[in-house]
């Protein structure tokens, strides 16, 4: 069984990669299920029944640069597609032998910069996945 480092994980806006990305985390995937125990069920044991499947969100913490177009608040930037709320293909490419890339669409819906003292200047976003993702 291969055994593979983190680095070199890319997160792709379209087929622009995100500078500066320092993690990625996410998304949850689950399945919801609905409880359907009845009087009658066999020997009293909890019955379940698939429902929805959830998405989760992505969260991406990045070395910020405000002037960089993948981060700013203009076309092709994070800030932009928060502010304009609108959904965006995105992608992360694993750094395995072969590439393996989930594929999904996404709102940015939380974009927070942090400047400590003693720091660089960093962010963190989430992405909120729309619809079925691929993964491949």
């Amino acid at each position: 069984m291969a055994k593979y480092a983190a680095f070199g994980v890319h997160l792709l806006r379209g087929a622009v990669e995100v500078a500066n990305v320092k993690s990625i985390s996410g998304p949850g995937l689950s399945l919801d299920v609905e409880d359907v125990t009845s009087h009658d069920s066999t020997e009293a044991w909890e019955e379940v029944v698939a429902t929805i499947l959830r998405t989760g969100e992505i969260s991406v913490d990045i070395v910020y640069d405000p002037n960089n177009a993948t981060h700013k608040n203009a076309v092709g930037g994070l800030l932009y597609d928060l502010t304009i709320r609108t959904s965006t293909a995105y992608s992360i490419v694993f750094a395995t032998t072969p590439a393996v890339t989930w594929s999904f669409t996404a709102f940015v819906v939380g974009f927070e910069p942090d400047a400590p003292v003693e720091g660089g200047l960093t962010a963190s976003v989430s992405l909120k996945i729309t619809g079925k993702p691929t993964i491949a």
